[in-house]
């Protein structure tokens, strides 16, 4: 890893005017190879994956994966590994879907939501950024309340290392038009209504009107899986 980053030495106010390219450059420039993009492959992802491939082809790619990913999902990080020449870095839990099973009860999801998010996504994340400097996600401004906040460039203080939001900014229009204009491989699902996919347990279509994560963990006031918490003991991400 490089040498430690101080927190006042990220140039967070400048980057809110810089274009997700010059973000993903900045971070490549300063961290490679202990910076990784994070990805679920929903759309943004797609967007993030396409950009940092046109800036640096050895990018690295990380996913945390659940066993609980839809099979349309699986399908498309094996087209993401051929178009881009990359390896899937698969970050997976301690415990298989059967252990955790026979270890908390059938269908935890169901029960303690946010359990199951700390075993399956959280506490395999923390294991993976221990080993970087960086990571970059895709997360967006408009995507909830909680991410209304977002900085493009930011030190994350729970994991305890710099976080990259290069399309922070962008909407949901923006992605969609990179996509088309790009010809980016994006997941079928996000045709039957799913903005955002997650694990098949949690994640269901959402109906006109309503915001883009309303068809995460339905019948729970959940919003967020815990990745992107702004401090401690708060639930800020997904």
């Amino acid at each position: 890893m490089t040498a430690a980053v101080e927190k006042t030495d990220l140039p967070a106010i400048e980057a809110e005017g810089w274009s997700a390219e010059e973000v993903l450059a900045w971070g490549f420039d300063r961290f490679h190879p202990h910076l990784a993009l994070a990805s679920a492959f929903g759309a943004e992802g797609m967007v993030l994956i396409d950009i940092a491939s046109r800036l640096r082809p050895d990018f690295r790619l990380f996913t945390l994966d659940t066993g609980f990913f839809f099979p349309e999902t699986y399908e498309l990080m094996e087209r993401v590994e051929e178009r881009y020449g990359v390896a899937i870095e698969r970050c997976r839990p301690a415990l298989s879907p059967h252990e955790q099973a026979r270890a908390h009860g059938e269908a935890l999801w169901s029960r303690h939501p946010d359990r199951c998010c700390e075993i399956r996504k959280v506490l395999p994340l923390r294991s993976k950024l221990a080993e970087l400097d960086a990571w970059v996600t895709a997360i967006r401004r408009e995507q909830s309340p909680a991410r209304a906040s977002t900085a493009k460039i930011e030190w994350d203080a729970k994991f305890g290392l710099v976080k990259l939001n290069p399309i922070a900014d962008w909407t949901w229009q923006e992605v969609w038009q990179y996509i088309r204009t790009h010809r980016v491989p994006y997941n079928p699902l996000h045709d039957r209504r799913y903005p955002s996919i997650g694990c098949t347990h949690c994640t269901r279509p959402v109906d006109g009107g309503e915001y883009s994560r309303a068809g995460r963990w339905a019948g729970f006031a959940k919003l967020e899986c815990g990745l992107h918490d702004r401090a401690p003991g708060t639930a800020n991400g997904g």
